[in-house]
């Protein structure tokens, strides 16, 4: 999973000499080339000389003649975070089925809510929403916005693993109750462990967490400088307009798929006369015009969008064809009535070891390079890991010594602003009360393995602080790939029964992904802002993401049962994390390990390649080299998503935001990227139009044409 920066602004800050002190002088070459591609620099400037290096580490300065913000939490502020919370979390679980990929709500919840915001506080009277509304008052909507839209994750990944198993009820809205409270569970850990973590990964060792950095100079910019007013209107125009456009194109594309959505090209030289062509169409290489992927190209860059498409290419136009040709794997014939179409993605299989589809053998060297990629990213930087958790466990003794020990870091926010010890502790003592009485009264875990999850959250949390500081990606299907490797292990010691096993494999790996919301408080921590603020937005933007996410999930359910169920042959959502945690928890819970001999082999040497790959990045290879390293993590994702659409979205939308930035910079940095983030919200809300209307029966499968579709059946 990657969490992508938005990449665009106006205004760069003056910086001390301090700034990324806890870098060497290459890696801090590295971060400001990368921040400055994030954040842009002032309208009218060039790019290069007149940035010299950007402020990551402490607070901006104060502009005189700002008013004083008296009221950063209000409720205008929450409630519109929340709101755009709830558009984040239907895009986020949508994007998430489509490639396991979501992103943050802070560049859409950032100028959207000032979009809303700014003007009602200029019209509307005071007890309607009226009075000065100010960058930390932004901050605390993009806040509840990020926060709102975080737990689509447990929906693109543990639970329909556990539907394709036949874990739980035959549908989702059969579970809604129990969906809730388990979602419950994981709300509030994240939110609680950021507090003692704020103050060593922000203020003392100060990592860059690029979101974090680029929300925060993207909502200065709406606020702050003579042109303010100027640039927010453009920004907010762009991303409204892009958002308009992407909502129309997927819902009106669902009427003609084959026209509008999905070009079957390989088909379509097929029916003229190439007849080899249609192997192509078979291994899934269509091009989809879906606005989100490419606005995710757009916002994750060259590596990781290259890297995706790599991954596609040695998966899907390498490796596939090989085993085929070999014997290794089997395909089915789709179409009987197009002479060598054929279906290679199945994944109801009699004999899975040997006799597997070319997709659930990829599944397994997939799965290992996500997680020997990751993992040897925490290993390159185990001291930093190290220091953290020093760090923490010391401030919490030092929370119940007497001896007064004196604190080395100094905290610039006023001791009123701060969340206070009693505030978030007690947030995770009574999560982990509601978790234990949930895990035990609704799924028969014993007290001691639930406990066991919730320090394995605390410890995974040190990993995606580590990774999405430094790189700005926080690995959660490999942190909870590996946790069902360790409760895979406890569940085999007590002698579970294959299927309970499989099910509180699940279960415990997803209480490990507590969404941690460090990010914002960088950005909170760039305005001078109040940690206290955003703590409680953020507390209102986690009830809110508890119903929307399992709502949402039973909605797409219902509109799409081959999400849950393994015997449909073809999907709308390849489910790609949803692939990968079902294997894992299928081969831990298993009396023999169920990975064809080759697969295993493949598995082995590519996990191989990607630990050499990383150890030589922090080793041999400089910093400004980085970007030419492959990304492991993209290229896993690629084999284990059966199909091709939205690698060649993404290589498309970085390829355009690549030359754009060179052509026509200032053009670039005020527009590119809020079209991006408007082109992904819209295409999910979109998404959510089109899973209602098929409930309704009123879909593009009822009364849409198959034109261009190949066989002339419907391809919506």
């Amino acid at each position: 999973m990657v969490t992508a920066a938005p990449r665009d602004q106006d205004q760069i800050a003056y910086v001390q000499e301090e700034s990324l002190s806890s870098y060497t002088e290459e890696e801090k070459s590295a971060i400001i080339a990368d921040i400055t591609s994030v954040s842009g620099g002032s309208e009218g400037l060039e790019p290069g000389p007149h940035v010299q290096s950007i402020n990551t580490d402490d607070p901006f300065p104060e502009v005189p003649g700002t008013p004083v913000e008296k009221q950063q939490l209000t409720v205008r502020a929450v409630l519109v975070g929340c709101i755009l919370g709830g558009i984040i979390a239907a895009s986020n679980i949508y994007l998430g089925l489509k490639t396991g990929w979501t992103f943050g709500a802070s560049l859409f919840g950032s100028i959207i809510g000032f979009a809303i915001l700014k003007p009602l506080s200029r019209s509307a009277p005071t007890f309607l929403g009226g009075g000065y509304f100010g960058p930390k008052e932004n901050n605390v909507c993009q806040s509840a916005a990020t926060s709102a839209g975080s737990l689509g994750l447990l929906f693109t990944s543990g639970f329909p693993a556990a539907y394709q198993l036949g874990l739980l009820s035959v549908h989702p809205k059969d579970d809604i109750g129990r969906l809730i409270t388990f979602t419950i569970c994981c709300a509030f850990f994240g939110l609680s462990f950021t507090q003692p973590l704020r103050k060593f990964y922000i203020l003392k060792l100060k990592l860059v967490f690029p979101s974090g950095v680029a929300a925060a100079y993207t909502i200065q910019s709406l606020h702050v400088g003579k042109n303010a007013e100027a640039t927010a209107r453009k920004k907010t125009k762009a991303l409204i307009y892009a958002f308009i456009f992407a909502i129309l194109l997927r819902v009106v594309s669902e009427y003609a798929p084959g026209l509008l959505w999905d070009w079957h090209v390989f088909y379509a030289l097929n029916r003229i006369g190439w007849s080899s062509a249609i192997a192509a169409e078979s291994w899934g290489w269509i091009w989809e015009w879906t606005p989100a992927f490419i606005g995710v190209g757009m916002l994750t860059g060259i590596n990781a969008s290259y890297s995706f498409l790599g991954g596609s290419f040695l998966a899907w136009a390498v490796l596939g064809p090989i085993i085929v040709a070999k014997g290794i794997a089997f395909g089915t014939i789709a179409n009987p009535s197009i002479p060598g179409y054929m279906n290679y993605m199945g994944m109801s299989l009699q004999d899975p070891i040997h006799e597997p589809s070319p997709r659930y053998w990829l599944i397994w060297p997939g799965t290992l390079m996500l997680l020997c990629a990751s993992f040897t990213e925490v290993a390159c930087n185990w001291r930093s890991l190290y220091a953290a958790m020093r760090s923490a466990c010391g401030m919490l003794l030092q929370r119940f010594s007497k001896d007064g020990v004196v604190d080395d870091v100094v905290d610039p926010v006023p001791e009123h602003e701060r969340v206070p010890f009693w505030a978030w502790g007690s947030v995770l003592v009574l999560s982990t009360i509601v978790t234990c009485v949930v895990m035990g009264v609704q799924f028969g875990q014993n007290v001691g393995v639930t406990l066991l999850a919730v320090l394995f959250s605390f410890l995974f949390s040190f990993i995606g602080c580590e990774s999405s500081g430094r790189t700005n990606i926080n690995p959660v299907t490999s942190i909870g790939n590996a946790s069902q490797l360790i409760f895979g292990g406890l569940g085999r010691g007590q002698n579970y029964a294959i299927k309970r096993g499989e099910l509180l494999n699940l279960l415990s790996g997803m209480l490990t992904l507590a969404g941690d919301m460090i990010g914002d408080l960088k950005t909170t921590h760039l305005l001078r802002a109040s940690p206290k603020a955003v703590f409680v937005a953020q507390l209102c933007g986690a009830v809110v993401s508890i119903f929307m996410a399992s709502g949402l999930y039973v909605v797409f359910s219902t509109a799409y049962p081959c999400i849950n169920d393994l015997s449909y042959t073809t999907c709308a959502f390849p489910t790609p994390d949803v692939q990968s945690w079902r294997a894992v928890a299928v081969a831990v819970s298993s009396s023999t390990l169920p990975i064809p001999p080759s697969s295993g082999y493949a598995a082995i040497v590519l996990g191989l390649a990607a630990v050499i790959s990383v150890v030589a990045k922090y080793t041999v290879i400089p910093p400004k080299y980085h970007d030419f390293i492959p990304n492991f993590n993209a290229i896993g994702i690629g084999f284990i998503m059966n199909v091709c659409t939205y690698p060649l979205a993404m290589f498309s939308g970085s390829t355009l935001a690549f030359f754009w930035r060179r052509m026509f910079f200032n053009n670039y940095q005020m527009y590119c990227f809020a079209v991006a983030a408007g082109f992904i919200a819209g295409e999910g809300l979109g998404g959510i139009v089109n899973a209602i209307f098929t409930i309704s029966g009123i879909s593009g499968a009822t009364y849409g044409t198959p034109v261009g579709c190949p066989g002339s059946v419907y391809c919506g």
